[in-house]
């Protein structure tokens, strides 16, 4: 008598099965991980273009006049990556401004939607989210 070595179709489907439950799972929550990690680079180019506002009035006593592009990156992330929030001044005054930050790509659906930085550091959102400025 002869004996085989190896997996039954049955046992590999088995393992296919918990496998594909498995990742069912964990993908999902993988996609929530990249968005929370998308929307706090994007948050951190804020407070970096806040901080260029800062110099562009130091230099010029107004914020009138500074351009996202021009002042800082229109973009973030700020490295070559895939750009995920486009950032821009959406009011700007003598002595205020207001900064947003609009989901593209593959970002667009982000729960969060718009997020802002004001000249007094007030965070918000375009979005009844309570928790996105974490």
């Amino acid at each position: 008598m002869r004996t085989f070595r190896g997996f039954t179709l049955i046992e590999l489907m088995i393992v296919i099965a918990v496998i594909g439950v498995i990742a069912a799972f964990a993908y999902p929550s993988y996609q929530g991980y990249m968005e929370n990690a998308r929307r706090a680079d994007a948050q951190g180019a804020l407070m970096s273009a806040a901080n260029a506002m800062e110099r562009f009035y130091t230099e010029n006593y107004t914020y009138v006049g500074a351009a996202a592009g021009t002042e800082f990156p229109a973009q973030a992330p700020f490295d070559g990556t895939t750009k995920y929030y486009q950032l821009s001044i959406t009011a700007q005054t003598v002595s205020t401004y207001t900064l947003q930050a609009a989901p593209i790509g593959a970002q667009a659906g982000d729960r969060c939607a718009n997020l802002t930085l004001t000249s007094t550091g007030a965070r918000g959102t375009s979005s009844a989210e309570t928790d996105c400025w974490q």
